[in-house]
């Protein structure tokens, strides 16, 4: 029987996050991506949870553009139908006030979703019109609970005093976060070693926190994973994509597991108290069968 979200995340959970329907995709392909989203959650039973991200682009001024349906709809659709929990992402920062980020809540939670990852804006030069994260998080958090949902967030492990925003998203509610991509060790373990201190000094339970892989199989990835945010180390670029092409996304399974294993050994022999997990992310629709076997060698991993 599937665990509840609650008893994964502090049972090193493993997550899927898939690539949601875009918004001009026809609903017989949405069918399709959802269908293969179930599968391959049959294919990999040890996944606890599907993390539904939500795709959206920002003009110059940070206005939204948005690449993807609203996420809630193939939520529903691929947990319904794998019988796994459901997470659902959504950018705070382009709603337009406190008033919606609640009114957003109670409708997702209305429609059977209970669990809520809250993300800002790309830039923290740009006024926008939706609250900052923790704010979200006090708003959103009694009226998931209430439900029996968490909140999480988002962590950039590369980002200057992200320790410090984790611990005051912590005390506004946040119980779990996702990182972004994460290809290198060191910021890693530097960023939970001083959250962990932080949390030890202010006497709060540190959240867990899911470390996120994904399949690097082409320069286009690579870039595109820039584009997201996240830090591609040249060294890490260059082992994964020279050589061979056709075992790129080989390499690129075995060089998250190997960071995953430095990151894990090192929390561990730190006597660290935050809980650790997997979030592997699809981030390409060509590429879902690349995600798999990501999701099944960390399954493995984790069972070892």
């Amino acid at each position: 029987m599937p665990r509840t979200l609650a008893e994964a995340l502090h049972a090193t959970p493993l997550f899927f996050e898939p690539v949601p329907p875009s918004i001009r995709m026809s609903p017989t392909r949405a069918e399709a991506a959802a269908d293969a989203v179930v599968a391959l959650v049959e294919a990999v039973p040890r996944i606890d949870a599907l993390d539904v991200p939500e795709l959206v682009d920002e003009n110059h001024e940070g206005r939204p553009l948005y690449r993807s349906a609203d996420p809630r709809s193939f939520a529903r659709k691929v947990g319904e139908r794998s019988h796994r929990e459901v997470v659902v992402n959504k950018v705070v920062a382009h709603l337009e006030s406190a008033s919606a980020v609640e009114r957003w809540t109670v409708e997702t939670v209305g429609l059977g979703l209970r669990h809520v990852v809250l993300v800002g804006g790309t830039s923290r030069y740009i006024p926008y019109p939706g609250p900052a994260v923790t704010e979200a998080d006090r708003i959103c958090r009694p009226i998931v609970e209430r439900a029996g949902g968490l909140v999480g967030n988002i962590t950039i492990p590369q980002r200057e005093g992200e320790p410090h925003r984790m611990l005051a998203k912590t005390r506004a509610g946040a119980a779990f976060f996702t990182t972004q991509i994460v290809f290198d060790a060191e910021a890693t373990c530097a960023m939970i070693e001083q959250y962990d201190l932080l949390c030890r000094q202010a006497s709060l339970r540190p959240a867990p926190v899911l470390l996120s892989f994904a399949p690097l199989v082409d320069e286009q990835d690579a870039e595109f994973i820039r584009w997201l945010g996240a830090d591609v180390p040249e060294a890490a670029e260059r082992a994964i994509l020279e050589g061979d092409e056709g075992q790129a996304a080989d390499r690129s399974v075995a060089q998250a597991l190997e960071v995953w294993g430095s990151v894990a050994q090192r929390v561990r022999a730190g006597g660290t108290d935050v809980p650790l997990g997997v979030n592997v992310e699809q981030i390409s629709a060509r590429y879902l069968v690349h995600a798999q076997t990501m999701a099944r060698a960390f399954a493995t991993k984790l069972a070892a």
